[in-house]
């Protein structure tokens, strides 16, 4: 048997009304989806459990078949693991992002997408002048870069939003709050300094671009161990991700990683890269994941064409070619799951269990309607547990 998992981040959504009520998913031309959902099943999975912030990291992990409930230990460990950084015991690592905080606005999370060697060098120069606190900067992606600390068990207790949940909002309450949050507020004090008068920014503001303002850490934590995917599952599987929180979850469960050029975790990545990478994958494994970024940043954005467009191409070139490419095997499943909404007219995650879509070998069709929130609500199928999506598509 070959499977297929295609996780367009954040696809989910609510009516809006310059799509005259529908939903990006319903207003996008998504033939493919719509196959999958046709002939076969969809539903609706709660992937982020009671009591927990509706993250990607929560979510995704719900997603490769692992229970948040015992085994989350915070953003940032998953995405040390995608850079293969070492935490040491006495240390904790926190995401940390480069933002634009202007007249006490989270005025853009981002900084402008700040270019890798921009944020590269920020990170080095910040290491260099916090290091006699502990201070450990590590660039990731663009924004998405991390802090290990040299800290307590308190660090871990600090209350920290991330800066993703705020936008256009005034960042004074949402800071770093409680047990450890003191200490965590004076790095960022002390980063912004730094950044004030750092040539980078200056350059910025000269070509007109959001200066990366601040440092904004959250999602903190110390590395957990998970059970290998194949051990698990009892399959050999592959990933394709540009971002390295779904990379870290790859390479903590011991699954392949393919790198993809041309895929930035943005709306500007190469769709069609990614899913030619994941029809080959198919001849080498038995199962590969194809996340996409897209939808979620669009969402993010508060950009309504974006999201429509970034869903139809996820459908275009990576849905569409791996169902041809999966139809030439004797038995074969594919599952499209967004992991959550990321609602355009709110620009925030949501815990509203997400819909999915399922087809392939003994898959009977139930509904035979379009892909959809409001189709997906209607079904019998509704996983309340999100982990187990990954045991009934596998096994079912």
């Amino acid at each position: 048997m070959k499977y297929a998992i295609v996780l367009p981040d954040g696809a989910a959504d609510e009516p809006v009304e310059k799509l005259g009520g529908r939903t990006p998913l319903e207003a996008a031309n998504t033939p493919h989806i719509d196959w999958i959902s046709i002939h076969g099943r969809q539903g609706r999975v709660v992937t982020v459990p009671p009591g927990f912030t509706p993250g990607s990291d929560v979510a995704t992990l719900s997603l490769f078949g692992y229970d948040p409930r015992t085994c989350h230990a915070g953003r940032a460990p998953l995405e040390a693991a995608a850079q293969g950084l070492t935490i040491a015991p006495q240390q904790v690592v926190f995401r940390c992002n480069l933002v634009t905080i202007i007249d006490g606005l989270m005025e853009d999370f981002t900084a402008g997408h700040i270019s890798q060697h921009e944020a590269d060098r920020l990170m080095a120069d910040l290491t260099e002048c916090l290091k006699s606190t502990g201070c450990h900067f590590f660039p990731g992606v663009s924004y998405r870069n991390l802090l290990v600390l040299d800290a307590h068990d308190e660090d871990l207790s600090a209350a920290c939003t991330p800066p993703h949940d705020i936008p256009q909002k005034p960042v004074e309450s949402h800071l770093p709050a409680g047990p450890g949050s003191g200490r965590i507020r004076t790095i960022m004090a002390r980063a912004r300094e730094v950044l004030a008068e750092h040539e980078v920014n200056a350059v910025r503001k000269d070509l007109g671009e959001n200066p990366a303002t601040d440092v904004w850490l959250w999602g903190q934590g110390r590395p957990k161990p998970l059970e290998p995917f194949a051990s698990r599952f009892g399959l050999n599987g592959a990933v394709i991700a540009a971002v390295d929180l779904i990379r870290g979850i790859a390479r903590t469960v011991g699954m392949k990683l393919i790198d993809v050029p041309g895929a930035t975790g943005y709306l500007d990545t190469d769709y069609r890269a990614k899913g030619a990478a994941a029809v080959g994958a198919l001849d080498d494994v038995n199962l590969v994941i194809v996340h996409v970024e897209a939808p979620d940043e669009a969402g993010h954005l508060g950009d309504t064409e974006a999201k429509v467009l970034a869903i139809e191409r996820v459908d275009e070139h990576v849905v569409g070619p791996l169902l041809e490419k999966l139809r030439s095997f004797d038995r074969w499943r594919i599952l499209v799951a967004p992991d959550h909404p990321t609602p355009v007219s709110r620009r925030v995650h949501m815990a509203t269990p997400p819909p999915f879509c399922l087809a392939g070998h003994a898959i009977h069709p139930v509904l035979q309607l379009p892909f959809s929130e409001s189709h997906a609500s209607t079904s019998d199928l509704q996983i309340e547990r999100g982990y187990e999506l990954m045991e009934y598509f596998l096994r079912v």
